[in-house]
């Protein structure tokens, strides 16, 4: 069993500074205190490795965190909640306070020395002033002295506080890992007893589910070899339609070719057909051409030869008509006439 131990260091530095401005003529009093808490570790002690970390718990962890935040916050508030010293220091600084607040006008320059005659320096005024001054400043010292011993004190307290934690987280892991051993011995020897019983219990519903986990194994292979023997039944017939299918196709093939081939034949028969008719036609065409040619020719050449015969009627006609008549170049000349006769 390791031996935690909480190793706590907490530094602090109270420092008092009295400034005194004689230009303006106020003493301020400035208390700054300072706690630093520098260290704070757990570290676990083994006989083996002195430098292994010895972790907490999370519940135990947030318990210490918790206790030693309160102890922190506490000692804020004396350190940082000085309210005596506060109000010394407001009752100093009244006279300027009260004029600030009611809004009066303040010279930009305060100079004690306004106040004091250079040719009456052996005052009584200025000697009382002068004891109220150092009285007032021996008080702060007292109180300074007696807060920095109450504030001490506290952290004593605050200290032994916190070393009674430790020895009680120290305690605590230890009670924990105690009962931790015995919880884990109880709940596995639980355990044990509870798979005792369970497998009284079950021994008999076991057997049953064993004897017909073996029977469905059996119906299971016999199962597998009968949809063995189907499924080659079935790879047969399958191949056997496969083979009819290819032949059905490859003679489907060969008679379309055939087919395709009597088609052709067909259409070569069919165009020569059609070529010789229509070598016939145009062959008749020609004839009928031919024979309407001649018979054209013949009746204008019956016409000719008979225009032919009709044109030297008429011409012989008229040469006879223009002969018998003497006209035209057949006209008879006269004879010309001879001189008259004088008279």
């Amino acid at each position: 069993m390791p031996n935690p131990r909480l190793m706590s260091l907490v530094h602090q530095s109270w420092r008092c500074e009295i400034d005194y401005d004689m230009k303006n003529g106020q003493n301020y009093t400035t208390l700054n205190q300072e706690m630093i808490l520098q260290k704070i570790s757990i570290n676990e002690f083994d006989t083996e490795n002195k430098d292994k970390v010895f972790c907490l718990s999370y519940l135990q962890a947030s318990f210490f965190a918790t206790i030693l935040e309160d102890a922190l916050t506490q000692m804020r508030i004396l350190v940082e909640c000085n309210n005596e010293l506060r109000i010394i220091k407001t009752k100093l600084d009244m006279k300027l306070l009260v004029p600030l607040k009611y809004g009066v006008a303040q010279p930009k320059v305060t100079d004690e020395l306004e106040s004091i005659d250079p040719n009456n320096l052996v005052s009584n005024e200025y000697k009382l002033n002068k004891l109220d001054s150092d009285s007032l400043r021996h008080d702060l010292n007292k109180q300074l002295r007696q807060q920095r011993n109450h504030i001490k004190s506290v952290i004593y307290d605050t200290d032994a506080i916190i070393e009674r934690l430790k020895n009680f987280v120290e305690d605590a892991a230890l009670y924990a890992e105690t009962e931790s051993r015995y919880t884990d011995g109880w709940q596995r020897a639980r355990t044990e007893q509870h798979l005792q019983t369970i497998i009284d219990n079950e021994e008999s519903p076991s057997r049953t589910i064993e004897y017909y986990k073996r029977r469905t194994d059996h119906e299971q292979r016999v199962h597998t070899e009968v949809e063995l023997l189907i499924n080659i039944i079935i790879n047969e017939t399958l191949q056997k339609v496969e083979d009819w299918m290819n032949k059905y196709d490859r003679d489907m093939e060969h008679i379309d070719l055939k087919i395709q081939l009597k088609k052709n034949e067909y259409q070569n028969e069919h165009d020569r057909r059609v070529g010789l008719e229509d070598t016939i036609e145009t062959h008749d065409k020609q004839m009928k051409d031919w024979n309407y040619f001649k018979e054209e020719r013949e009746k204008a050449r019956l016409y000719r030869e008979k225009m032919t015969k009709s044109a030297i009627t008429v011409q012989a006609w008229w040469r006879g008509l223009l002969v018998r008549r003497e006209l035209g170049p057949f006209k008879v000349a006269k004879k010309p006439k001879g001189p008259k006769p004088k008279k």
